[in-house]
């Protein structure tokens, strides 16, 4: 049987040539926490499928690069406030 299978000639590597990188876009490896990369792919469910996990991860980024995404220290301001306002009712 083994005389059939001459694998001798045989090339390693892809089969298939490599697909084209989207433009813009760049393939990178990334260790996350699980519960970080869990509530990303609870997000995309919730959006029906339309948006995949990773461009949910990529938009989150890009706000926080861009500044728009909120700074600590205005969120902690902001529940002090709240707090300070709810105690004095």
């Amino acid at each position: 049987m083994k005389d059939r299978y001459d694998f001798s000639k045989g090339k390693r590597g892809r089969v298939l040539p490599p697909e084209p990188e989207p433009e813009g876009t760049t393939r990178i490896t990334i260790r996350l926490d699980q519960d970080i990369v869990d509530r990303f792919f609870e997000m995309a469910e919730h959006s029906g499928g339309a948006t995949g996990y990773q461009t949910l991860i990529n938009a989150a980024l890009r706000e926080y690069l861009d500044g728009k995404a909120p700074r600590f220290e205005d969120t902690l301001r902001r529940i002090i406030r709240e707090e300070l306002k709810s105690s004095a009712a």
